[in-house]
């Protein structure tokens, strides 16, 4: 009989697959040609149309785990993100585009599929040890992300991008055997917070404060991770395969600095953390807006991680505090605000580079961090004036 505990560390292997399928469209636009004929506005679309995918996935997500259980939900996940997969491969440039919108966004729905399902799998491991849990959830996700870069990137002058999304397709669909065949019990779900209940929340100033907080600071690692690779090539002039490294690179130093954070907060100051939280992706997106050369995209990708990386283990922790009921299964109120703003900023690039140019990549976190670190200083201030000691 399959434990909770066991449950959970199954569940768990879900966020390494989310995590791949989320980031693997901004290692695959390379591949598919975009910066040599780059179409600003399709990117977009491809972005928007798996973001969207994301979202129905959350809500379809729910209603499976309810009455089918989490390991049916894991299952029909890892079948859909295989079908997916298959059909990219098929709808590979020159195929018309509507067939990879539509891949694109069943990719989103096996993603969040897949969230839903491991957000609640992870609760009672969250209510028992909140610091640990995010943090090894982190460096799954994580992983995963770091792995769809370096799998395109090492095949990219190897197999053409078809069979590389046919070589993809074939780890979800032995995933997809594996959690039908596994003895998972069907978990409780968690109940959410209504909307009376988020809306209540959000006339708190830190409520707003730090929804807003999260929104841009998710919303900069989304545009940076989706663009990074386009970006590089198209500004820089670097190989795909140079650029899906650096791509790589970045995702390296987000994922070591998150440990490192980790392994900071109780031993520094969590003012100087954010601050520099803040400054390293200001310096980083200069470096890479100036840079002509490749020891500048190497910093500037480092800098960029290394900067993401500190804030949201810290933010984590003041929602801890002053929302106590907060658990990893909520997808609405303050958690679900951030998620869009992260959901959204790779689809709004498009836009934004097809009226004012490619700049605007590394413009838009530039922003975002100025933003953050104006919403540091009214965290600060609303503690101060409500009376409550300031973590941060």
């Amino acid at each position: 009989m399959t434990t909770p505990s066991q449950s959970t560390r199954k569940g768990l292997s879900g966020l390494f697959f989310s995590g791949f399928y989320i980031s693997l469209l901004g290692a695959i636009l390379p591949a598919w040609r975009h910066h040599i004929e780059p179409d600003y506005l399709l990117i977009g679309a491809y972005f928007l149309f798996q973001n969207l995918g994301v979202l129905g996935g959350t809500v379809l997500g729910d209603w499976l785990n309810r009455r089918r259980g989490f390991g049916f939900a894991m299952s029909l996940a890892s079948g859909l993100a295989s079908a997916a997969l298959l059909g990219l491969a098929v709808f590979s440039p020159p195929m018309p585009a509507w067939g990879r919108l539509l891949s694109l966004m069943l990719l989103g729905v096996s993603a969040g599929l897949l969230n839903n399902g491991v957000m609640q799998a992870i609760t009672p491991a969250f209510q028992f040890d909140a610091a640990a849990t995010l943090n090894l959830s982190g460096v799954v996700l994580g992983l995963g992300c770091l792995a769809s870069a370096l799998f395109v990137s090492g095949t990219f002058f190897v197999y053409s991008v078809s069979s590389i999304l046919v070589l993809l397709s074939v780890a979800p669909l032995f995933a997809c055997i594996v959690y039908a065949r596994s003895n998972l019990p069907k978990m409780p779900v968690y109940e959410q917070l209504n909307w009376r209940e988020a809306w209540r929340d959000f006339k708190s100033p830190a409520a707003i404060l730090l929804a807003l907080l999260l929104f841009v600071q998710f919303g900069s690692e989304g545009a940076v991770a989706g663009w990074l690779a386009l970006f590089l090539s198209l500004r820089l002039g670097q190989s795909p395969a140079t650029s899906l490294l650096l791509l790589a690179l970045f995702w390296a130093s987000l994922l070591i600095g998150r440990g490192v954070a980790q392994w900071l907060l109780p031993r520094a100051p969590h003012g100087r953390l954010l601050l520099a939280a803040v400054f390293l992706p200001m310096f980083a997106c200069l470096i890479l807006m100036a840079t002509d050369n490749l020891f500048g995209a190497i910093t500037g990708a480092v800098l960029m991680g290394a900067g993401f990386s500190i804030i949201l283990p810290l933010v984590m922790e003041r929602i801890g505090d002053r929302f106590p009921y907060f658990h990893p299964g909520f997808f609405n109120g303050i958690f679900s605000l951030a998620i869009t703003g992260g959901l959204l900023a790779p689809a709004s690039l498009g836009v934004y580079a097809h009226f004012f140019g490619l700049k605007v990549v590394m413009g838009l976190p530039l922003v975002g961090s100025v933003v953050v670190l104006i919403l540091v200083l009214l965290i600060f201030l609303e503690a101060k004036l409500s009376g409550r000691a300031v973590k941060l």
